[in-house]
């Protein structure tokens, strides 16, 4: 796969069929996400290193999630409409740039709803930006790999955050928080009038809030379980079938 640089973000492309796209979550790269579209033929992937993240240039300001969707967004109005798939924080900018242009449908992988579900983001929003960028971030990634030596996602994870930028980390932590906090993600989620699943890892994904909120709102969802936040690699398989499941229904 080349990389190429559109809009200020590294994207690369692979197979043939409906266009998918796939976006990163907080800290995370487009990496993450090849061991599923290898499980996914019969479509082109694109997977998408948002700006300061992965083999992205960092902006020169930490752009808010709100810019980061309106980037999204416009890069999207210049192919055919696409299937958006986000996983954590990538989740929540599926719901952003669906509100701000059309896609096929969405597919938000354990996406922030609730305050229960803020863990990366809550500890990066309780330090200070120069506080976290002097010794918090370092901190942080510490933690991600010493906790790799047993839950292997945590190994890529830690190899992503070592390329993303601490000021966008830092300022779309605290988005996130506040965002999670209001409470509105799931009933934003809900009003997008395009088809949409919602994929949670059970027990240690989404807190159970969230997933109660989902039942309240009619959004259609899978808990996969035994999983984590990371579901697409706790159960690669079990969440392949189901994403390939949804897409070729529509």
């Amino acid at each position: 796969m080349k990389w190429s640089l559109e809009h200020g973000m590294a994207v690369r492309r692979v197979g043939q069929g409906p266009r998918v796209v796939w976006i990163h979550g907080l800290g995370e790269s487009s990496v993450s996400f090849e061991p599923v579209i290898a499980k996914l033929p019969g479509f082109t992937h694109v997977l998408v290193d948002l700006p300061g993240y992965g083999r992205s240039p960092w902006p020169a300001g930490a752009l808010p999630l709100g810019v980061v969707a309106d980037v999204l967004a416009k890069w999207l109005d210049e192919a055919h409409p696409s299937t958006i798939i986000g996983h954590s924080m990538g989740g929540v900018l599926c719901t952003l740039v669906a509100e701000r242009t059309a896609v096929r449908a969405v597919v938000n992988i354990d996406g922030n709803l609730t305050r229960g579900d803020c863990t990366f983001s809550a500890l990066a929003s309780a330090y200070t930006l120069d506080d976290f960028i002097a010794r918090g971030f370092a901190e942080m990634r510490a933690q991600v790999y010493a906790d790799g030596q047993t839950r292997p996602e945590l190994r890529t994870y830690h190899a992503a955050m070592c390329f993303a930028s601490p000021a966008m980390f830092h300022k779309h932590s605290l988005e996130l928080v506040e965002m999670s906090n209001a409470g509105t993600l799931g009933s934003r989620l809900a009003a997008l009038h395009i088809p949409k699943l919602f994929v949670a890892g059970v027990p240690d994904g989404i807190c159970a809030e969230s997933r109660a909120l989902l039942d309240m709102l009619g959004v259609r969802w899978l808990g996969i379980e035994p999983a984590g936040h990371w579901v697409y690699l706790d159960q690669l398989d079990r969440f392949a079938s189901a994403v390939s499941s949804f897409l070729t229904e529509m």
